[in-house]
């Protein structure tokens, strides 16, 4: 009992900062023309909430949610599910990729399972523009751990001293007796094959660490090039001038009341055009989300200060630990072009109006009762051939979209040819059956619309009434 009203009172104590600190100063918000910031970060627990999501923000305060506030990216490896995702960008700019942990609480794995024998992989994805991404593929850095029972919430940061990456983790795992979460690394070029895996962070006795996050600091700014934050039972800030070198305690984040108790998932972020800094943090144990600490120097925790209540939004959904990116204007364009707020909707059948079409097992039909289902939604995209045309992207399968191959429809994966893209566009014209819908003519061979026969999508040329009538089709909600 002790034990909890002390940790009512710290919640207390951080929710009171919220509220009484209208006189800390918080970054102004940038120019609307300014490169803006990019959130990657999953939303809660279950097969849809753990998945990737991207959020935008003009100052690094007010975020949005993009895609309609759906998923981004879908794990189809591993456990299925996704978590703490880092977003690494190449020293030159002509890579990124997205590293996750491969893990789905309550969709077939509880804590204890992923604790104790949960997967040794990451999961990968791989682009060149930000916009259009690999598919999903798993990199095992925990196998080589003796007794590694896990890998959570990984990391990657270049290091110029070595001209490669330091991919870094938390493994549950015995060492001198102690079975506890511990950080380990490895080095990496392309995140596809690793060195043997090294102890990089321990904390004395029993006390596990999970959650570390390391900012590069420049010249000028403290006495630390790098600074990390790391969920060890406080959010714990340490400095040091070389990422594999000997780090120093710098302090923690208790002195504006927020413990480690309180909050996890520190995730770093610098303000454009100022030397002014955030460290988010989940508040867990309130169910609060993610909220910014800001500061003017990483290295001196008594320049951290929580910002005023209402100084900040979080966008509509909850952000879950992830990875902020600090976009050039280039990068935002595609971004934001790639990841519209486009609604999703339904294509009802005009002849049988209980019935939409919907994907299963990556076939394409028109089904009855799909309306709680996410196999029925998808939004109409700019057709990937250009303007004037319209593509079919899934909800729940982002990436994925309505193809034809010989004249049969599925849902594929967008690999990027000139053929995917003429296969999965359409005009939307008029409806055969009647001009109040409407119906979907294909772009590489016009004499052919999107229909349904004995339930299946097709492909194929229209010359009846009953033809018309399957070609049709209304776009709703």
């Amino acid at each position: 009992m002790a034990r909890l009203l002390s940790r009512l009172a710290a919640i207390l104590v951080a929710a009171c900062l919220l509220f009484t600190s209208q006189a800390l100063t918080t970054p102004e918000r940038a120019a609307a023309a300014d490169p803006g910031y990019l959130m990657v970060h999953f939303t809660g627990e279950g097969s849809t909430n753990q998945q990737m999501y991207l959020s935008h923000s003009t100052d690094g305060l007010h975020w949005n949610d993009l895609n309609g506030g759906g998923m981004v990216l879908r794990s189809t490896v591993g456990t299925k599910g996704v978590r703490d995702p880092a977003l690494v960008r190449s020293p030159d700019g002509s890579k990124y990729w997205i590293i996750a942990t491969d893990l789905c609480i309550g969709c077939g794995q509880s804590w204890g399972d992923s604790i104790s024998n949960g997967s040794r992989n990451l999961v990968v994805w791989e682009s060149t523009d930000l916009a259009t991404w690999s598919q999903p593929r798993l990199l095992n850095v925990a196998g080589a751990i003796p007794d590694g029972r896990n890998a959570w919430a990984p990391e990657a940061i270049w290091n110029p001293a070595t001209n490669d990456y330091v991919l870094y983790w938390a493994t549950n795992a015995t060492l001198n007796g102690v079975l506890k979460h511990r950080i380990y690394y490895a080095r990496t070029s392309d995140f596809q094959t690793i060195t043997t895996p090294q102890l990089y962070i321990d904390r004395p006795g029993t006390q596990g660490i999970i959650d570390t996050q390391i900012i590069d600091v420049p010249s000028g700014v403290g006495d630390y090039r790098y600074v990390r934050a790391s969920g060890d039972g406080q959010i714990t800030l340490e400095g040091s001038n070389s990422i594999l070198g000997t780090w120093t305690t710098l302090g923690d984040l208790s002195g504006v009341g927020l413990t480690g108790a309180m909050v996890e998932g520190p995730m770093w972020m610098k303000f454009n055009g100022s030397n002014k800094w955030a460290v988010y943090v989940d508040q867990y144990a309130s169910n609060g989300g993610y909220m910014p600490v800001v500061t003017t120097n990483p290295s001196d925790p008594s320049t951290y200060q929580v910002p005023a209540s209402g100084s900040y939004d979080m966008g509509v959904n909850k952000k879950r630990h992830g990875w902020i990116l600090n976009m050039t204007a280039a990068e935002e364009s595609r971004v934001l072009a790639r990841w519209p707020n486009t609604t999703a909707n339904r294509l009802q059948s005009y002849n049988f109006q209980d019935r939409y079409v919907r994907h299963t097992n990556f076939d394409v039909r028109i089904d009855q009762n799909v309306s709680t289902s996410q196999d029925s939604q998808f939004r109409m995209r700019t057709g990937l051939v250009g303007s004037g045309t319209v593509s079919f992207e899934s909800v729940n399968f982002p990436g994925y979209f309505l193809r034809h191959s010989a004249f049969d429809f599925q849902l594929a994966y967008n690999d990027g040819t000139a053929g995917f893209a003429q296969d999965a566009t359409f005009r939307q014209v008029a409806g055969l059956a009647d001009t109040t819908w409407s119906s979907f003519q294909s772009y590489n061979y016009p004499d052919r619309y999107i229909r349904h026969y004995a339930y299946e999508l097709r492909l194929d040329p229209i010359s009846t009434a009953t033809a018309r009538s399957d070609a049709t089709f209304r776009v709703t909600s």
